[in-house]
C-alpha cells in the first residue's frame, strides 16, 4: 500500500480510536453516534492532515503537492479550532435559549476542538507518519 494513504489512514483511525478509549473510561458507556462524532481529544482531523502533510513532505520533498498539502493543513488546523469551536460554543448559546423559552426543539451542534486537542491530533499524525516511513 501507498505510505501516504497508509500513514494518512492509520493517523485518522487511531485518532478516533483513542478518542473512543477516552469517552469511554470518561463516561463508561459509549452510542453507535460515538463513531462520527467530532470534537474531542484527541482531533482526527488534525491527526490526518498533519499526518498527510508530512508523508508527502517525507516522500517527495518540498514539491508543489507538499505545499498544497501545507496549506490545507494549516485551514483544517484553524478550523478545528477556531470556526468550528466558536459556531459549537454559540450552538449551547442558541440550545439554552431554546430551553428557557420552553421550545421543545434541541439544536445539534458539534463544539469543536480545543487548542490542547488539535496539538494531540497534530503530534498523532506528525507521529504515525514518520513510524511509517522511517520506521521508528
Amino acid at each position: 500500500m501507498n505510505k501516504i494513504i497508509l500513514a494518512t489512514l492509520l493517523a485518522g483511525f487511531g485518532a478516533q480510536v483513542l478518542k473512543l478509549i477516552i469517552f469511554w473510561f470518561r463516561h463508561k458507556t459509549l452510542h453507535w453516534h460515538d463513531l462520527i462524532v467530532t470534537g474531542g481529544m484527541p482531533s482526527t482531523h488534525a491527526a490526518f492532515v498533519v499526518a498527510l502533510a508530512t508523508s508527502i513532505y517525507l516522500d517527495e520533498g518540498t514539491t508543489t503537492v507538499f505545499a498544497l498539502s501545507l496549506v490545507l493543513t494549516f485551514i483544517v488546523l484553524m478550523d478545528a479550532f477556531n470556526v468550528r469551536r466558536s459556531v459549537g460554543e454559540e450552538g449551547m448559546v442558541i440550545n439554552r435559549i431554546l430551553r428557557k423559552i420552553k421550545l421543545k426543539t434541541e439544536l445539534h451542534y458539534a463544539l469543536g476542538h480545543t487548542p490542547a486537542q488539535v496539538a494531540v491530533g497534530s503530534l498523532m499524525g506528525l507521529v504515525i507518519a514518520l513510524v511509517v516511513f522511517l520506521g521508528l
